[in-house]
């Protein structure tokens, strides 16, 4: 279902519950029935409630923006789109319906830019809100343009300390958080299960190529040095080659987006380093093979030898373990759970300060690990250094007052216990306090892979960086503005109009003459002389007075946009008040 330009949304409600008749109201009591169904978790009853509100009032950009949202809310974005997009051409000025036009767009393949233009209009519109920022930041952190979505973030914090969304992921963007789908960048224009389709064929090589080769080593290894059998052994090897061929067209024929393996390599460098490696194993092993079975190799070429054979089944694990402590050093994790305290009070801060904990704890064994070990082996006394390093670790968890996973305070305390039997065993020799040490080391281990297995098992949240969530709050459902009977009359009867605007002089005034629209916008026809400069910047305020009692005045500040030979002024505030006189003294 789509709009083209100049065509209207009309929404379909063959889903609608008619029990819902019964619920009076204007159209604008619907749209907040609409917005507390949304609140409740309804968004089903949100969706006939924003329709009823549709029904009665065609023009009202508010209840097709909550359509959009209700349409969200079910996971059905191909149909939050038309609704949007009427809410934006009802109200052009409008910074929510530019808001909730781009939360929309960035979830369909191939309207990347266009969100982007959108959040871009919502700015400019509205410079002192600090929703068009977050969403800013949400659309590059998907990108992983960290530094960007900061920026965004920081602006939106400086407009509003206390906005949620705003400062969990500000916290994700100071631990270089990436998207579950790090392999797809949401610009292209292809679905993100065609690229999914396409990493998980890349993945399954790697593993299948590693997997086949470290066992074919082995295997070939033990038979020829073990039970003298090289020569079948060989041969089993090069099966193994040739068994390789097959199992990689298979996988190829998988992919059909070619064009895009290389960005997704490069978007998820993990992806690629398991590539790499794959091809690197299987050279290894052909070159261990063709070294093995040429004539004469001296002596000197065991080395060779041995290294490409290292290379062949070793290289898995290690790259297991060179992930698990990349990903444990990235980014500031202390920093980020500051911000996941501010914003406590957000789900998703909560999980999120738990993982940063589990980060923290992480880069604490891993310090210690090899500083006790080394003073073990040099100078035991410079074990004494261990008692400092759970201090950050310690301060983290006090000030995050994270209580609910106990398996989190097991280990923290380990930690602190081995940092202090250590530093003992150290100084004073004690050989069971490096007993004592040692041990709750690998008991913080221990505990660590329970907890994965646990989480595992249940499908939880575990204690690693990819259960880190974006926060995502709905976006858009803010009221519209409503020009009240009253309001309409003045500007309906106004003789004079008056159009205030700014430009590089300064303030500038000039007559206009004004209607209000059926969607509650102001179509004006000014002075060409205002055009350029609302071209500029297009916040405006407009004077009228009541002609009949001669008593109000209204200002109506909002925003500018040329429409043919109009000027259309969607309202962001209404200003109403009395002239002095005599009727004041009644």
């Amino acid at each position: 279902m789509g709009t083209g330009p100049g065509d209207q949304y009309r929404p379909d409600h063959s889903d609608d519950d008619k029990g819902d008749d019964n619920f009076g109201g204007s159209s604008r009591d619907w749209c907040r029935e609409a917005v507390t169904r949304l609140d409740a978790g309804r968004p089903e009853d949100a969706l006939t409630a924003a329709h009823r509100a549709a029904d009665l009032d065609p023009f009202s950009e508010w209840a097709h923006r909550l359509s959009s949202l209700a349409f969200e809310r079910l996971g059905r974005d191909a149909d939050a789109l038309p609704p949007a997009r009427e809410a934006v051409r009802l109200a052009l000025g409008s910074w929510p319906a530019r808001v909730r036009l781009a939360a929309v767009l960035r979830r369909l393949p191939g309207h990347w830019d266009e969100a982007l233009d959108q959040v871009a209009l919502a700015r400019r519109f509205a410079p002192e809100r600090p929703g068009p920022y977050v969403l800013d930041g949400d659309l590059a952190l998907l990108r992983a343009e960290h530094s960007r979505a900061a920026a965004a973030y920081r602006a939106a914090l400086d407009l509003d300390p206390g906005h949620p969304q705003a400062r969990v992921n500000l916290g994700l963007t100071l631990l270089r958080w990436d998207r579950p789908r790090a392999h797809h960048d949401p610009a292209w224009p292809i679905e993100p299960r065609e690229t999914g389709r396409a990493r998980r064929a890349l993945e399954v090589w790697s593993r299948q190529a590693r997997l086949l080769v470290a066992l074919a080593t082995l295997t070939v290894a033990v038979a020829a040095l073990g039970f003298d059998r090289g020569t079948e052994a060989k041969l089993a090897g090069f099966a193994v080659l040739v068994l390789l061929v097959p199992l990689t067209l298979g996988q190829a024929r998988r992919i059909r987006v070619w064009p895009y393996v290389p960005g997704m390599l490069g978007r998820d460098p993990w992806l690629g380093t398991a590539v790499v490696s794959a091809a690197v194993s299987v050279v290894a092993f052909a070159a261990w093979l063709g070294l093995a079975t040429v004539p004469g190799v001296p002596s000197s070429f065991d080395p060779v030898w041995a290294g490409l054979a290292a290379i062949a089944v070793l290289g898995w694990p290690m790259l297991a373990a060179l992930r698990a402590l990349a990903e444990t050093w990235r980014g500031r994790p202390v920093q980020a759970l500051t911000e996941f305290i501010r914003a406590a009070g957000e789900r998703t801060a909560r999980r999120n300060a738990g993982v940063a904990l589990w980060i923290v704890l992480g880069r604490t064994w891993s310090v210690l690990v090899p500083l006790v070990l080394g003073a073990l082996a040099v100078e035991p006394r410079a074990a004494l250094l261990a008692v400092a390093v759970p201090y950050p670790l310690v301060g983290s968890y006090r000030r995050a007052g994270y209580r609910e996973d106990k398996w989190l305070a097991a280990a923290t305390a380990l930690v602190a216990l081995a940092a202090a039997a250590c530093a003992a065993g150290g100084t004073l020799g004690s050989a069971w306090s490096w007993r004592a040490g040692l041990g709750a080391l690998g008991a913080v281990a221990i505990v660590f892979a329970l907890r994965a297995v646990r989480a595992w098992w249940r499908g939880a949240p575990g204690p690693w960086r990819a259960s880190l969530i974006m926060c995502d709050l709905p976006v858009g459902a803010e009221p519209s503005v409503e020009l009240t009977s009253e309001i309409r009359q003045a500007f309906a009867y106004a003789r004079n109009v008056v159009l205030t605007y700014g430009d590089s002089l300064g303030p500038r005034v000039v007559g206009a003459v004004a209607t209000v629209g059926p969607s509650g916008e102001l179509r004006l026809i000014a002075e060409t002389e205002a055009w350029e400069a609302i071209e500029t910047d297009p916040r405006v305020a407009v004077f009228a007075a009541d002609p009949l009692q001669r008593r109000f005045w209204v200002e109506v500040r909002g925003i500018a946009l040329a429409d043919g030979d109009l000027l259309r002024v969607t309202p962001k505030q209404v200003l109403m008040g009395e002239f002095p006189g005599r009727h004041q003294r009644r």
